[in-house]
């Protein structure tokens, strides 16, 4: 089997390698679960490629994402559920409808008139599938107030997510600084944790938890991505560190055998540039 640049030639691949007997061992013991990390990982490492702006590495990273498309897909089809097909045609039926200042006659030349659109769309394609469950007898499945925020979120995110949808129906404070009173309260509490002659590891990550929650609510009130803001650190650590590590090679020595005295005087360095 050959490579190409066309997709059914991808399909086809994935069909082998999970073909019985005669597939791969390690792709055939696989199923939505455990492939589940696999798309997550893949989907950052696309983001990553953006960021450090690899456009080499972007290409590879995006067939790798597709790759996980088409294993999920390959699956599906091997249940009787969908296929790619059904993917592609799924998405394409969404985008046409979703776009009706495109490709049908609404005027969205504005963008408070396009998020118009797309909430009224939403709302009919909810009813839709609802519809589509019961005309199939499955029972429509129970969600409560907060179900629309994925839990495969990274858990930063997911806190911020968590609280925008709470203050919508009031439970929210009104001042960021009562967000820093909850701050220096569990930071208080997580302290007496650590006090302790015993420190008890759960209440301990409990605690720590709960400040992380905080925070995440504090960079909210402030109108800022708490993703983004601890990214900016840990650019920053990852700068500051990389002197760390040039002033160790400049002096002929190495990061192991550099005391933490010394680490911290380089740090300060290149703090200070």
């Amino acid at each position: 089997m050959t490579p190409s640049r066309d997709i059914s030639r991808l399909i086809e691949i994935m069909a082998a390698l999970r073909t019985p007997v005669t597939g791969c061992p390690w792709d055939l013991e696989q199923n939505f679960e455990t492939i589940a990390p696999y798309t997550l990982e893949e989907a950052y490492e696309v983001a990553d490629a953006i960021a450090k702006n690899d456009l080499v590495g972007l290409r590879e990273e995006l067939g790798d994402l597709l790759l996980q498309v088409i294993y999920h897909a390959r699956m599906a089809e091997e249940e009787d559920h969908f296929d790619f097909g059904d993917v592609v045609e799924s998405i394409t039926r969404k985008l046409i409808r979703r776009h009706p200042h495109v490709f049908g006659d609404e005027n969205g030349d504005k963008p408070e008139l396009v998020k118009g659109i797309w909430e009224r769309i939403k709302a009919e394609e909810r009813a839709e599938k609802r519809a589509e469950r019961q005309a199939l007898g499955l029972a429509e499945p129970e969600k409560e107030f907060l179900d629309d925020v994925p839990t495969a979120f990274p858990a930063l995110q997911e806190a911020d997510k968590l609280q925008r949808r709470a203050s919508r129906v009031g439970f929210d404070w009104n001042d960021a600084r009562l967000v820093l009173d909850k701050i220096r309260e569990e930071t208080h509490e997580l302290d007496e944790e650590l006090a302790k002659s015993a420190p008890d590891k759960d209440r301990i990550t409990d605690e720590l938890g709960d400040t992380l929650f905080a925070l995440a609510n504090l960079a909210r009130h402030l109108d800022i991505d708490p993703e983004e803001a601890l990214r900016r650190t840990n650019r920053k650590f990852r700068k500051r560190f990389a002197a760390i590590e040039a002033h160790a090679q400049e002096n002929g020595t190495t990061l192991e055998a550099m005391t933490l005295d010394e680490m911290e005087e380089a740090w300060q360095a290149a703090k200070t540039k």
